[in-house]
């Protein structure tokens, strides 16, 4: 099982799921968890019934909301707590410090910090990173209209002095409109379609998939992808 943590308090919740869904697409077997203070995916994921806790099956993801550590899944699902999960990927929204450590995010396959460059979003997504106690691995995941060097640049700025050890690469999302109306259009209908994303946004999720699954699975993945793409 891949653990993969998606941090920050940028609104995420969406493009999470879309990752999820390719994984999905691809044969894995995906959880995604909600462990945010809003839980917005309690009101976009369609669930008859919500509870406190609940896991909910959505178009072949499973989707957990209410739950700060993998013990209350275990007792939710029924299973033991020496049991091993059997996910291929368990990807997690967070945006706090103490869900970074009740799900041992500092073990995790990979770790993304996600934000826009409005100050909230940087400085509210700072503040989750400054009771970092041991240094952590992350990769930038920048929501942005614009790819300059000075806005990175600003970024850092503000987070010299956290422990992070921030990779080389960034990724950026583009702040469309058009990709915002396609988002919501989506979850009125309550379905995940690719077809109407640009393509930069479609890009970068693929971008992540591929770092994901590895360069085996690459080839499989833009099958399946062109597949999503065209609603099949």
């Amino acid at each position: 099982m891949k653990k993969i943590g998606f941090v920050g308090a940028y609104d995420k919740t969406d493009f999470i799921i879309y990752i999820a869904r390719i994984l999905v697409a691809l044969g894995n077997k995906v959880m995604v968890i909600d462990s945010t203070t809003n839980q917005k995916a309690k009101y976009i994921v369609p669930v008859i019934n919500p509870t406190k806790e609940y896991v909910t099956d959505f178009e072949g993801i499973e989707v957990a909301v209410g739950f700060d550590n993998f013990e209350s899944i275990k007792d939710y699902l029924g299973m033991p707590q020496s049991a091993v999960f059997d996910y291929d990927y368990m990807l997690i929204d967070i945006d706090s410090v103490r869900v970074l450590e009740t799900f041992g995010m500092r073990e995790a396959d990979h770790n993304y910090f996600v934000t826009s460059l409005d100050l909230y979003s940087i400085k509210k997504g700072l503040e989750i990173l400054s009771g970092i106690r041991e240094t952590m691995n992350l990769t930038k995941i920048y929501f942005s209209k614009n790819n300059y060097e000075e806005e990175d640049d600003y970024f850092n700025y503000l987070a010299l002095g956290y422990k992070v050890q921030w990779d080389e690469e960034r990724i950026y999302f583009p702040l469309e409109l058009g990709d915002q109306n396609v988002i919501y259009e989506n979850q009125r209908v309550a379905k995940i379609k690719f077809k109407k994303l640009s393509n930069q946004y479609k890009e970068s999720l693929m971008y992540i998939a591929e770092t994901l699954v590895g360069e085996k699975e690459v080839n499989n993945l833009r099958r399946v992808f062109r597949q999503l793409e065209k609603g099949v």
